[in-house]
């Protein structure tokens, strides 16, 4: 169980680290927008666009990275306290009850709408918005991210409930990226 739970949170790890770097095409997008909109007086809706769906396909794609790093937000005025096998039940009954029904619903139902958009061969609803195929793949990006977030529930359900039953140590977030933190 241990490593298939490995194999996930590396999928994860190496997966945030690869999406991290949409972020600078983003950013650079940002900067030309910018530039072309108040220097020149010059601006295409695909661009602003193209801008705009690369800031969604990372936050959602990034999503189970940071589940993995135990960033995402938490309410914890009671879990703090808590004792490591308790937060590994809080936990593994967030994940069973609330995560992983979400993420297969999330599948299920955008299944349809990302097989429709590629049929129709669907393009941006704006005059001069992007073509075709660049609605359907950020439409894809909706299942991909439910799925990545199973993968990542599912590591993190094994490992919490290896705890509960005393069997592991309690999980503790991944190590920052090289660089990062003291």
């Amino acid at each position: 169980m241990n490593s298939v739970s490995e194999k996930l949170r590396r999928f994860s790890e190496l997966s945030g680290r690869v999406i991290a770097w949409l972020t600078l095409p983003m950013v650079l997008g940002t900067f030309v927008v910018v530039v072309l909109r108040y220097v020149f007086d010059l601006g295409w809706i695909w661009m602003q666009e193209s801008v705009i769906w690369v800031h969604a396909a990372v936050f959602m794609l990034a999503a189970a990275y940071t589940l993995n790093r135990d960033e995402h937000v938490r309410v914890d005025v009671l879990y703090r306290g808590m004792r490591p096998e308790r937060k590994a039940l809080v936990n593994l009954a967030g994940t069973v009850l609330f995560l992983l029904p979400m993420a297969v619903f999330l599948v299920v139902t955008s299944f349809d709408y990302v097989v429709v958009s590629w049929q129709i061969g669907e393009s941006s609803r704006e005059a001069g918005g992007l073509p075709y195929p660049f609605v359907p793949l950020l439409k894809t990006v909706i299942p991909a991210t439910a799925i990545m977030l199973i993968a990542q529930g599912v590591a993190d359900a094994i490992d919490d409930a290896l705890v509960v039953l005393g069997l592991g140590p309690p999980r503790e977030a991944a190590p920052p990226p090289d660089g990062e933190g003291v």
